[in-house]
């Protein structure tokens, strides 16, 4: 099957987005919201002041050097109490309410102080330096649309609107599971024959870094009965999403598939046109959504990428999930012709003279190998069949996160 095509299926198998829940706005940070943010008050509330100076009628400062009596101020928090009349200014900071009957404000560099008086050096226009109602938003304006992820940015604009609290997609919960006689925990004893489980840290970074909660179901033996009494775990957890590592492919030992059809698994599909990541199993455990990842590390982590973090997205309503995260790059070097498969190569990035990114592939693209995914920048994409290309042509890479892939 077509990468685009295994996309499409893993994301038309959300039936709904997550439920909504009310979260103060200290706890919102990368959250995904439900619904639009619609704000309940116009900012700024009132003619503020840009800079500090006086405010003052800019018909009074039409001609310079203009001199003007000072008849109070205007601070943040404590307004000028009265209006301004003909001839007269008021000594204004940054952020403090125009007083009534002026329209402009004279920066103070351009003014010098002489007692009550200030006389302005140059000419000051209508609207100088002013701040106007609603410059920024108006009351009932939507600022925020649902199926944001919010950044802290987000959060901010959210209290200027005045909302304490935002209605956000409930984190969809991903249980991982890890198979196979040879690994063990890091830290743990290891055997003659055996190596430290790394996969599903990268996949729980990818579902943090994605929006989703990890749950970690440790890793289980190489045994069909084994399998089925971890599997039920993540049914047992209420999992949105059930991820296994390792046991896909079609070897004596791969139980990892037949496991899942015994617990009950609805196949969707098994293998995709890529490499590396081929043996991908997408099905349903009752109202669980299932992945089976290859067991190589830069397998299941480059299927987690293209596949788990859409997901993710879909089931928190973004609306954006499927879309394509490729961008424009120059090849550093020369690469011949592609095979049947979508490829999708380790590469670092540098930037060539005109600012455009390089992409030079790691020169040992084995999928077993933890370090070379460790330090590429970014996947360079090629497509089924692709002929030779030359160093300097163009190519797409998918860039990879510094959280998350």
């Amino acid at each position: 099957m077509a990468v685009g095509e295994a996309l499409e299926r893993v994301l038309a198998s959300v039936a709904a987005p997550t439920e909504r829940e009310a979260v103060a706005l200290a706890e919102a940070y990368g959250r995904t919201l439900a619904s639009d943010v619609v704000s309940r008050r116009i900012q700024p509330p009132f003619a503020n002041s840009a800079m500090d100076g006086y405010a003052l009628r800019a018909a009074d400062a039409a001609r310079t050097p203009a001199r003007l009596t000072v008849v109070g101020e205007s601070a943040a928090g404590r307004p000028f109490g009265r209006r301004l009349g003909p001839g007269e200014a008021a000594r204004i900071f940054t952020g403090a309410p125009l007083p009534e009957g002026a329209d402009a404000v004279a920066m103070q560099e351009t003014t010098r102080r002489e007692g009550a008086t200030v006389i302005l050096e140059a000419p000051v226009a209508l609207g100088d330096h002013v701040r106007a109602p609603g410059g920024d938003f108006d009351a009932g304006e939507i600022v925020l649309r649902a199926g944001r992820r919010l950044s802290a940015r987000d959060v901010a604009l959210a209290a200027a609107a005045d909302h304490p609290t935002l209605v956000v997609h409930r984190c969809p919960r991903v249980a991982i599971l890890a198979s196979g006689d040879e690994l063990v925990a890091p830290g743990a004893a290891l055997g003659p024959a055996q190596i430290v489980s790394s996969n599903t840290f990268a996949v729980a970074g990818i579902v943090v870094a994605a929006g989703g909660a990890p749950i970690d179901l440790g890793i289980a033996a190489d045994d069909s009965e084994a399998l089925v009494e971890s599997l039920s775990q993540a049914i047992a957890q209420r999992a949105d999403v059930l991820v296994t590592l390792g046991g896909a492919s079609v070897g004596d030992r791969d139980l990892t598939q037949q496991a899942l059809v015994d617990a009950g698994m609805e196949l969707g599909f098994w293998r995709v046109g890529m490499r590396p990541g081929k043996p991908l199993i997408h099905g349903r455990l009752g109202a669980t959504i299932v992945l089976g990842l290859p067991g190589n590390p830069t397998s299941s982590t480059l299927c987690a990428v293209l596949f788990l973090q859409p997901l993710i997205r879909a089931l928190l309503g973004d609306p954006d999930a499927g879309a394509d995260p490729s961008e424009p790059a120059r090849l550093a070097l020369a690469l011949p012709a592609n095979g049947p498969r979508r490829d999708y190569m380790r590469a670092t990035l540098a930037r060539d003279a005109s600012g455009l990114d390089l992409a030079t592939p790691i020169a040992n693209q084995d999928a077993s190998l933890v370090q070379a995914f460790a330090r590429a920048d970014a996947l360079l994409v090629r497509e089924p069949n692709a002929l030779g290309a030359a160093a300097g042509e163009m190519c797409r890479i998918i860039r990879l996160a510094p959280l998350g892939a």
